[in-house]
């Protein structure tokens, strides 16, 4: 066993990890999972030049800087498409600023090549077993069986990412707080980036959480009962008053893998009490309208998102729906106030 460096970051990918657990690095010949815990050195600066740590902190990276890095797959139509390698590698990719790595499959014409890491070894405990962040949760609620009448859950979705669903989520976090309710706010599916459930903090939810808190460094290709695990133990854990609101996002679109999984399945459809849809543009929520009442029977209470900053986009839309819109750079308590409650 190896000694880690004394300066190196511990990013939010390994949220559920404390650096005293980190006993040092191995070489090991073994397949790399999901949660699996390594020790790297950065060897090339591409796309993310920059690491988020576990309290949400953005360093600057070097040639030569190290961190722990998680394996996990991930699925961004504006950055990369990547999976876990099938062996151990002695080099792969940086996926995200949160310290996600694997291999590269597709990636956006629009975007640099990922940031290369050199793998040092795998991170092991004191008895030299690998580290993985799932045997590490940091929600473990004590019911089994939900009660009947649970907070009110306002889901948000989107067409893609960027369409502006964080923002949406964080208007809504913010007007019910506003109102005097009590609030939880989650980001249930994607990749690792504290920055989203920061922001519904900053917003007014008095509790913050996302899937690493369960040990997911993100959720693609996870199965059905993996995701729908992660929002029911969520649920069950900081859901479970009926004064309170749950105010949840999904990542992606409605036509993504995991997204379309939890959006199809009756445990998350019967629980939700709004539904918000963001887009970045007019077209986008036409079209995503039809999507949601085809494929998913759901029709959504508000339309918000990036589109919902433009007057022109909300006068487009008005000649085919009279589904509210909610403007989430600038929200209005009153009409969120309508919308919501």
């Amino acid at each position: 066993m190896k000694k880690l460096s004394k300066a190196y970051f511990h990013p939010s990918a390994a949220y559920t990890i404390k650096p005293k657990q980190v006993a040092g690095y191995i070489t090991l010949d073994k397949r790399p999972e999901v949660g699996d815990v390594v020790f790297g050195e950065i060897i090339r600066v591409g796309q993310h030049g920059t690491l988020e740590n576990v309290s949400g902190r953005i360093h600057s990276t070097h040639i030569g800087s190290k961190a722990l890095f998680v394996f996990g797959n991930r699925y961004a139509p504006d950055y990369y498409e990547a999976f876990i390698p099938e062996s151990m590698p002695q080099q792969c990719d940086l996926l995200a600023r949160s310290g996600l790595i694997g291999f590269v499959k597709t990636k956006n014409a629009l975007i640099k090549d990922p940031t290369r890491i050199k793998v040092l070894g795998y991170g092991v405990d004191g008895q030299g077993n690998v580290i993985n962040t799932r045997r590490f949760p940091l929600i473990n609620p004590k019911e089994t069986a939900k009660k009947k009448n649970r907070a009110k859950l306002v889901l948000v979705v989107g067409t893609a990412m960027n369409a502006g669903k964080s923002m949406a989520a964080g208007a809504c976090v913010w007007s019910l707080a506003s109102m005097g309710h009590g609030v939880r706010g989650s980001k249930l599916t994607g990749t690792a980036s504290l920055q989203d459930i920061l922001r519904m903090n900053d917003a007014g939810a008095e509790y913050y959480n996302d899937f690493t808190h369960l040990g997911y460094p993100s959720t693609y290709m996870l199965s059905e009962e993996e995701v729908l695990d992660v929002f029911n133990k969520i649920d069950l854990k900081f859901a479970n008053n009926s004064k309170n609101f749950w105010v949840v996002e999904f990542a992606d679109g409605i036509l993504q893998r995991e997204t379309a999984m939890l959006l199809a399945h009756p445990d998350v459809k019967s629980r939700i009490h709004r539904l918000i849809f963001a887009a970045q543009d007019a077209f986008g929520v036409v079209g995503g309208i039809r999507v949601l009442k085809e494929k998913y029977d759901l029709v959504p209470d508000a339309i918000s998102g990036v589109c919902s900053s433009s007057p022109l986009h909300i006068r487009e839309l008005k000649e085919f729906t009279d589904i509210p819109v909610f403007n989430s750079a600038a929200p209005d308590l009153n009409e969120l106030s309508r919308i919501l409650v």
